[in-house]
């Protein structure tokens, strides 16, 4: 959620007050759920698959559900499969964007595993795939292989910034046709990445972006997905960091005085809803520019694909200093996204494909990072 405009006009000014006031103001950073962060790469991690592991963690994800789930093998070998308990069964019904994200992690992987002189041998589904549902049998057996000729890709030297940055951005900077390039530059595995910061084409994708948002928010079983995954304070986020996060000393404070939980947010007629409602609307109404994916089909090897590549884009974004957040509700296959789903297309692939995922850029605020299960907890026993 846009959380600065969501505090300023729920009086979070006075909340903090109030908070630092019970002595808890300095003390609600949930440490222990963004420990990974810290942990990506280090000592304990020396073994190569669980180095390259622990930075795959890190990668971007739906609504931050990690889906992810590894088994090691022998002394080169990693089995990813998906955990069927994290699915999103009413925002993405066919788990198209859950595979995305798998695309994502193993991307990131591969790049890790680079750092270290390691090419991975990627066989994806290799019992099979099925377009309608995800199963658990595996999603890709990975071989690491020592290789003297890998070399680093420059853009891991973003990992550790990437961020979903889901602040306003300052419609006073646009974003430069140099920076929108080397964005779109950045697919190497089939995705064709395409943009605009036109400013007439930016004014229509922000009102489509924000028109799929709001049916979204108002479709109850879509939206109350979304608040079943909210974390609200330094307890919830330790005890499940996974989900949306609501961390800090403003939000417990809110939560504290009874003017954001749960229940608050699924209320239609409160004013947590009502001006969370506004905050997330808005966001979309500050974007800078706009870039999507298109990939020939839509099997579940061109999702992987499409997020090997949609990492590979936020990390690029980073490396020009962009904000970056997807905004793809418009993509997203149930009955009443129906006629945006086909006007997207319409546009972005008049001659066929599927449309991917869609973002909006530009220069926001910096952001602090998602929480994470540490890697342990994505572990398998063989």
């Amino acid at each position: 959620m846009q959380r600065r405009q969501f505090l300023s006009i729920l009086g979070g000014g006075v909340v903090l007050a109030a908070a630092a006031g019970t002595g808890f103001a300095l003390t609600r950073t949930p440490a222990k759920a963004l420990e990974p962060w810290s942990l990506a790469g280090a000592s304990p991690y020396s073994e190569p698959r669980m180095r390259a592991l622990s930075y795959a963690i890190l990668a971007p994800n739906p609504h931050n559900r990690q889906p992810w789930q590894v088994e090691l093998r022998g002394e080169d070998t990693v089995v990813l499969t998906v955990d069927l308990d994290r699915l999103l069964p009413h925002t993405d019904p066919f788990s198209r964007q859950i595979t995305i994200g798998l695309g994502c992690f193993l991307e990131l992987m591969t790049m890790a595993a680079a750092e270290t002189g390691h090419r991975v041998d990627l066989e994806l589904f290799p019992g099979g795939s099925d377009p309608e549902r995800l199963t658990a049998a595996p999603v890709a057996i990975a071989r690491f292989v020592s290789d003297p000729s890998v070399r680093p890709d420059p853009l891991f030297a973003h990992v550790m910034a990437r961020r979903s940055n889901k602040e306003p951005y300052d419609t006073a900077r646009p974003v430069p046709d140099a920076a929108l390039s080397a964005v779109l530059a950045s697919a190497r595995h089939g995705g064709r990445l395409g943009g605009a910061n036109d400013p007439a084409e930016v004014a229509s994708w922000r009102a489509l972006t924000e028109q799929a948002l709001q049916i979204e928010i108002d479709t109850p079983r879509t939206y109350k997905e979304s608040v079943d995954l909210f974390r609200i304070g330094k307890a919830e986020v330790n005890a499940n960091p996974d989900g949306i996060d609501f961390s800090g000393p403003m939000f417990e404070g809110l939560a504290l005085i009874g003017q954001f939980s749960r229940e608050v947010a699924l209320d239609r007629t409160s004013m947590g809803f009502k001006q969370g409602e506004a905050a997330v609307i808005e966001n979309t109404r500050t974007a800078m520019a706009h870039v999507w994916m298109v990939t020939p089909g839509n099997s579940r090897a061109d999702q992987i694909a499409a997020g090997r590549d949609w990492l590979r884009a936020n990390l690029a974004a980073t490396g020009e200093g962009l904000g970056f957040q997807p905004l793809s509700q418009a993509l997203q296959e149930y009955p009443e996204m129906a006629a945006l789903y086909e006007d997207v297309h319409t546009r972005l692939a008049p001659d066929g494909g599927t449309v991917q995922m869609l973002v909006r850029l530009g220069y926001g605020p910096e952001v602090a990072v998602s929480p994470r299960w540490p890697l342990e907890a994505k572990l398998m026993e063989a």
